[in-house]
């Protein structure tokens, strides 16, 4: 598969780069069309334009004729910037967390028996989520706990003293350090709040006291609002377990109807994924010309249906309009999120009905259908049914790419610590041993938008190919890990061909690709709980600080991304962000996210363009982890002959060669 376009195409994906000639071709405009003919705002890219009150917007770039330039109010460009991203922030945890808060409300509706069609899927994972809430579990239904579960998440949003209960799932030196900040989130609505008001003009005016007050608030997205949304789609869709399925755009079918779902919220696709089997609808689609029912996602609606349901991928983020352009697809249903209001236009261009769903979300020139869960499975059978009577209205040549790979998804950290013990000693143990030993240099989340300001999925594909052939094991969410399952780093014969000796070694022995697929990007929640069990397992330290590894986000586009980047390093990691900074016009806030993060909670944030630096820097802190924790340096010659490599190897040998090997001395006659 190709790896390489031209650079105009801004690609490496052969498939979007037949979409972009296809739409070249007919004059239609895409996001990277678009992209090229508005350049970005050079102001407001480097954090230098303030817009919160009328008496601007203030443009403060340095000049030689005024070098500190301030706003009218006097406003510096160190408090500028701050403001600007600790607004990022805030947007970014409202927008996550409000996900988090729809599942509640959708949980405590199944519990009073007014959802239609949900059910609770993992009344285990329930039971455990019960214990963190401090929910009584023993002798009560599972609609009983459930209720009382949604009423305490809920009463997180509103919580105006005290903590959210999620931060206590951290490990207890990282709990004890935000006390001592004072950095504990109260309630997550609050926070946002708290956020928006002191970056109001005329109010905070401090740049280090306003990024202290954003970190706040970013932990209370990922240690509240993220958690409890991954913690509730797991009760309520199943928590994923690894499956086989496919992605590209290559998964849509020219003979049958074609549904996209794209966005981000479960709720909804998971009904139609329900309907869309329903043998009713199957045939109803047959009398209409069409073979069967096709259902796919984009985005991370995608990854929350293909990790617990199956369904394949037609590709992440920038994959979206590219699926309107085979002509083949009868309905792209919507809810929240990184969803382009580009989509209304070219879908009139073709035959496609664009469907919005969501009572926050309208765009002019789509059909609203808005979705409600109390009368879910009707909903879902009207998109369904609508989709199948536009089959026969396709005009036009379809042009579907015959781009398509195989990728397993569905590692959740419940997984994770199952895979490495079975059931009943299921534990962190061995991935902290293959740390410790080096057998795995470290640990790396890659996660992440697209931005077509950069070639689509290849910082992705590049910095990881680099972290595997280094024995370092990646994990990976939302767009990110669809960019890299198009290129075949999602499945196990991955290791075979990029992974280093000791990291393919790891990979042989527990049967996973070298590359883990973590859910949406609402779940780097996961990664937060499985960083937080390497370090209460012991042995690389007491902290997430303490523990060998990275997060990056290398095609980084949303205010989300900066509110996840922000809530990792506030936990102690050390993330890096590609594309461009959105600080770069104040020195003073990029030395505070770094080095003043660092010194005060142990990770910081730093945006570096080049993908080859940000492996750089961050094989270069893996290896200071290890030295601080004194472990042995990484050494890529002294694993990679254990395991089935080496007994493949030995199969090859004469027999009594290969028992010397094994027993020191032949025990049998050739």
């Amino acid at each position: 598969m190709a790896r390489e376009a031209a650079p105009e195409l801004k690609t490496i994906d052969p498939a979007v780069a037949e979409m972009i000639k296809r739409a070249e071709e007919l004059g239609y405009s895409t996001v990277f069309s678009r992209a090229a003919k508005t350049p970005p705002c050079p102001i407001g890219a480097d954090g230098a334009c303030c817009q919160i009150c009328d008496m601007g917007p203030c443009r403060l770039v340095p000049t030689k004729a005024n070098p500190e330039p301030v706003g009218v109010c006097g406003a510096t460009r160190s408090t500028v910037a701050a403001r600007n991203m600790a607004r990022h922030i805030a947007a970014g945890t409202a927008a996550h967390s409000d996900h988090g808060r729809d599942l509640a409300l959708t949980l405590l509706a199944v519990s009073e028996d007014e959802a239609q069609g949900y059910e609770i899927k993992d009344p285990d994972k329930l039971r455990v989520v019960a214990g963190y809430w401090g929910v009584k579990t023993e002798g009560r239904t599972n609609r009983e706990i459930a209720r009382d579960v949604a009423l305490a998440a809920l009463d997180d949003f509103g919580r105006q003293r005290g903590e959210i209960k999620g931060a206590k799932r951290a490990p207890q030196k990282r709990i004890e350090l935000w006390k001592q900040f004072d950095l504990t989130p109260r309630g997550i609505d609050r926070e946002v709040v708290d956020t928006l008001h002191r970056t109001h003009m005329g109010d905070d005016q401090d740049a280090e006291h306003i990024l202290h007050g954003s970190l706040r608030t970013a932990l209370a997205d990922g240690w509240g609002g993220s958690m409890l949304a991954t913690d509730f789609s797991d009760i309520l869709f199943g928590t994923p377990s690894p499956a086989v399925t496919k992605v590209n755009l290559g998964v849509l079918k020219d003979d049958e109807v074609n549904i996209v779902v794209h966005g981000h919220e479960p709720t909804l696709s998971a009904m139609i994924v329900r309907v869309s089997m329903e043998p009713e609808l199957i045939e109803y689609a047959k009398a209409k010309g069409a073979t069967g029912i096709n259902l796919c996602g984009v985005c991370c609606t995608s990854n929350e249906v293909l990790m617990r349901q199956g369904i394949a991928s037609a590709g992440n983020d920038l994959n979206q309009e590219m699926a309107i352009l085979t002509g083949a697809v009868e309905t792209m249903v919507v809810d929240v999120q990184c969803i382009m209001q580009a989509l209304s236009d070219l879908a009139g261009k073709f035959h496609t009905q664009f469907v919005t769903t969501s009572p926050k979300v309208k765009i002019t020139g789509s059909t609203h259908i808005e979705f409600d869960e109390h009368h879910a499975l009707d909903i879902a059978r009207q998109i369904v049914r609508g989709a199948i009577d536009n089959y026969p209205n396709r005009k036009g040549q379809v042009q579907i790419p015959n781009y398509l790979h195989d990728l397993v998804p569905g590692f959740s950290h419940e997984y994770i610590r199952y895979m490495q013990g079975g059931a009943l000693r299921g534990s962190f143990r061995p991935l902290n041993d293959a740390v410790m030993s080096g057998r795995l240099r470290g640990v790396a989340g890659v996660v992440g938008c697209n931005n077509p300001r950069v070639t689509q999925d290849q910082a992705h594909y590049e910095i990881v190919k680099e972290f595997l052939k280094n024995d370092v094991l990646v994990v990976q969410t939302g767009c990110g890990a669809l960019a890299n399952a198009k290129y075949g780093l999602l499945v196990g014969e991955a290791a075979l061909e990029y992974a280093g000796p000791g990291l393919r070694e790891v990979c042989e022995a527990i049967g996973i690709p070298p590359v883990l697929h973590m859910g949406s990007c609402v779940d780097n929640t996961r990664i937060l709980t499985v960083l937080a069990e390497m370090a209460t397992e012991g042995g690389l330290g007491e902290d997430i600080s303490d523990i060998p590894g990275v997060g990056i986000a290398p095609e980084w586009m949303s205010e989300k991304a900066l509110a996840i980047g922000a809530y990792f390093a506030g936990s102690g990691a050390y993330v890096l962000f590609g594309v461009n900074s959105p600080v770069a016009n104040s020195e003073e806030v990029e030395k505070i996210m770094s080095e003043g993060w660092e010194k005060l909670v142990g990770g910081k944030m730093e945006f570096v363009p080049d993908p080859k630096e940000i492996v750089r820097r961050s094989l270069a802190h893996i290896d200071a982890k290890r030295a601080a924790l004194k472990l042995p340096a990484y050494d890529p010659n002294k694993y990679g002959k254990s395991g089935d490599a080496k007994m493949n190897e030995l199969l090859k040998l004469p027999l009594a060669q290969r028992q010397a090997a094994l027993y020191g001395a032949p025990v049998a006659a050739e």
